[in-house]
């Protein structure tokens, strides 16, 4: 999927290219946005963003993930974009966008905000997994590389069983946020071929340490990655798992 093994992690409203670039040489992957790609979930964001939430809300959703992707054609990391959609049609534009750039498409099925769940998006997605499946679907289909991020200790939801099915529908990639479960990264691992990222507390040698002998194939950082030294620091840490 990528190389190195530090990925970073999208924050709401800010995850952009210019943010990416600021980190490019020590990460081997960015995940951009989280954006909200169709009207149910653009309208969820407006509500979002009356309450002084970050998000992105372009004119043209699909024309601004089609310039930031460009903006990174020649990083050295690779690029992939979170959306949160109910609707299939705006999903596979997005794909096929993102399959033009040789960049990730991320499903967000992780967002916990009211008003995106409200929309039927985000978190609400862990537990339909055919409708989450049907995302799934549509953008491999569309010839997007798919990774999924997922959010552990969902009540009702047990993530490995999601996670095969997930593998089923075409996913190549499953980002899971562990939250304070870390050992569900483990039990991920062990149920899916998946290429495992795992996500939450990420910061310094031990937890990279943790997470990749629980069998995650990379980690992501989320709020450190605005700050160089500390990815860096991640890096260094994945490097020497990995010699």
């Amino acid at each position: 999927m990528f190389a190195p093994r530090v990925a970073l992690a999208s924050l709401s409203g800010e995850s952009d290219a210019e943010w990416a670039e600021a980190c490019a040489r020590p990460a081997g992957a960015a995940f951009l946005g989280g954006i909200a790609i169709d009207e149910p979930t653009r309208d969820a964001a407006r509500e979002m963003v009356e309450r002084d939430r970050e998000e992105f809300l372009p004119d043209d959703p699909i024309v601004f993930v089609d310039d930031q992707l460009a903006e990174l054609d020649d990083a050295f990391l690779r690029a992939g974009m979170n959306v949160r959609a109910v609707e299939l049609d705006p999903l596979r534009e997005v794909a096929v966008v993102c399959a033009d750039h040789d960049a990730m498409l991320e499903v967000n099925a992780h967002c916990r905000q009211d008003e995106m769940c409200d929309a039927g998006a985000g978190e609400t997605l862990l537990r339909d997994t055919e409708r989450l499946c049907e995302q799934v679907e549509t953008a491999s289909d569309a010839g997007a590389a798919v990774s999924v991020k997922v959010r552990a200790e969902v009540e009702g939801v047990h993530l490995p069983t999601l996670a095969k099915a997930i593998e089923r529908a075409g996913a190549d990639a499953i980002h899971v946020d562990a939250m304070d479960s870390r050992r569900v990264v483990r039990d991920v691992a062990e149920a899916t071929d998946c290429f495992v990222v795992a996500n939450n507390g990420v910061r310094d040698r031990e937890d990279v340490f943790e997470y990749l002998a629980y069998g995650a194939d990379a980690v992501s950082v989320g709020r450190p990655s605005r700050d160089p030294e500390k990815v860096q620091s991640v890096y260094a840490a994945v490097k020497e798992w990995f010699l």
